[in-house]
């Protein structure tokens, strides 16, 4: 088919890729689903999402409902007679009479190698556990979560130090480019999709701030792990007399053995602290209100050395 009439749904920067890829390729939407502006920031200021901000600027009309379970809501979205809805970290889950709405069903852009990681933070749960490799998934949706059945997937090798910043950066182009290499095979019914096998789904709930605390009794590696999945939100972090202490770069250690959380004696200007197993070097560090530093740096204005850092209870 050409020029499908396109309804595309996302609201962050992961989603940005794709309606920027789709436009780039001459598929314009028809219109933009995205979340009410929220408030964002230090300030709080009332901000649109990014992919709000682009579509205003290309002139595509846009759509802000709280909820998609409104009968006016559903009733606008049928008007738009549309083939295709594409969904991108939308952040909002579409009911039956709305998935039921595109002539040609919906496709969602997923951020991992379904059935592996499905839910909301499937990047930072590929990091945390240690996968060597994740991808994008071109989904045919249903009533579930993430659970219908796969088009076509590809994946990308996660690097040792790579941080969910970067990895998301490099999943949403994919995103985007895969997005317009099949969208007509897609539409055409040419690319068959295959049912997800059940007994390997796993799920990636959403994060909260107390899932990024460090616990210096769980090993180095998981701790090294734990501070890339969480760079750039929420930052993992720890607390030391009062003050909660975001971690934004470690390194790990084998050969130090000591009880977990005492900063250790070095030789050179470093922060070296014990875990369950190994230790971490704290190569970037942050106070609140205050710019991230080097280890060393941060020593000159706290020294930590022989202190014992706590663990959450």
């Amino acid at each position: 088919m050409t020029n499908p009439r396109v309804v595309f749904a996302g609201t962050p920067d992961f989603a940005l890729a794709s309606l920027r890829a789709l436009v780039d390729a001459g598929t314009r939407p028809i219109a933009v689903l995205t979340q009410p502006d929220r408030p964002a920031g230090r300030g709080k200021r009332v901000t649109a999402s990014p992919v709000k901000e682009y579509a205003l600027q290309a002139g595509i009309d846009v759509m802000q409902p709280s909820t998609l379970r409104d009968a006016d809501v559903v009733a606008e979205l049928g008007a738009l007679s549309c083939d295709l809805m594409i969904v991108a970290a939308y952040g909002l889950i579409l009911p039956q009479d709305v998935l039921d709405l595109p002539t040609y069903g919906c496709v969602n852009v997923h951020a991992s190698l379904l059935p592996r990681w499905r839910g909301a933070a499937p990047i930072q749960a590929a990091i945390l556990n240690g996968d060597p490799e994740t991808g994008i998934s071109l989904m045919s949706m249903t009533a579930g979560l993430d659970c219908g059945p796969v088009y076509i997937t590809k994946s990308l090798s996660i690097g040792a130090d790579e941080t969910a910043g970067e990895l998301h950066d490099r999943l949403a182009d994919l995103g985007g480019r895969m997005l317009v290499q099949h969208l007509d095979t897609i539409v055409s019914g040419e690319l068959d999709a295959v049912e997800q096998d059940e007994s390997k789904a796993s799920y990636a709930p959403k994060i909260s701030k107390q899932d990024a605390v460090m616990d210096w009794r769980r090993s180095a590696q998981e701790l090294q792990r734990l501070v890339r999945a969480y760079n750039p939100v929420p930052g993992a972090w720890f607390e030391h007399d009062g003050q909660r202490i975001r971690c934004w770069n470690v390194s790990t250690l084998e050969d130090v053995n000591d009880k977990p959380g005492k900063v250790v004696p070095s030789g050179r200007r470093e922060i070296i602290v014990a875990c369950g197993d190994g230790g971490l070097i704290l190569d970037t560090l942050q106070r609140p209100g205050k710019r991230p530093v080097t280890g060393g740096e941060f020593s000159t204005a706290i020294d930590l050395a022989g202190r014992t850092l706590s663990s959450p209870e």
